[in-house]
């Protein structure tokens, strides 16, 4: 049947479109409930089909062990020299963990050497720092020592 001969182009306009009385069809009601209503008696189908992992919990997610705040890379050394830098016996020493620093990446190029001293470093910060004389002075705080 085309639609323009269907019963309900006629029923558009109107305010019940086939369903009676003024609020007939139009709230809550007819569809049992509003949200998650019914779902463990009226819509209990529904709720297997569509929620099967309703019920139970999922385990408890243990907190992460090493939350890093603030990084520097290789190619920040000099600015942070001129900032948090020292020179002590021909030696440049650059103390990033008292300047809030939790870890050195290893991203882009060194040209001069420093001591730099840090609790967490990458490897390839490490070899770059190595490969220019530079050398790393791990501090030991809470995240990086193990208690047996």
């Amino acid at each position: 049947m085309a639609t323009r001969l269907r019963k309900t182009r006629r029923l558009r306009g109107g305010r019940h479109m086939g369903w009676g009385q003024v609020g007939q069809h139009r709230a809550s009601g007819h569809k049992g409930g509003l949200g998650i209503t019914g779902m463990q008696k009226h819509h209990y189908s529904t709720l297997l089909k569509e929620d099967p992992d309703h019920y139970g919990h999922d385990a408890p997610k243990t907190p992460h062990p090493n939350i890093i705040k603030k990084w520097a890379s290789i190619r920040d050394l000099d600015d942070l020299f001129a900032t948090f830098g020292k020179e002590e016996g021909g030696k440049k020493i650059v103390d990033l963990q008292s300047a809030g620093y939790d870890k050195l990446l290893g991203g882009g190029k060194i040209t001069n050497a420093y001591s730099v001293k840090i609790s967490q470093f990458t490897a390839s910060a490490e070899e770059k720092l190595k490969a220019v004389g530079g050398e790393i002075v791990q501090s030991v705080t809470k995240e990086n020592t193990t208690e047996d």
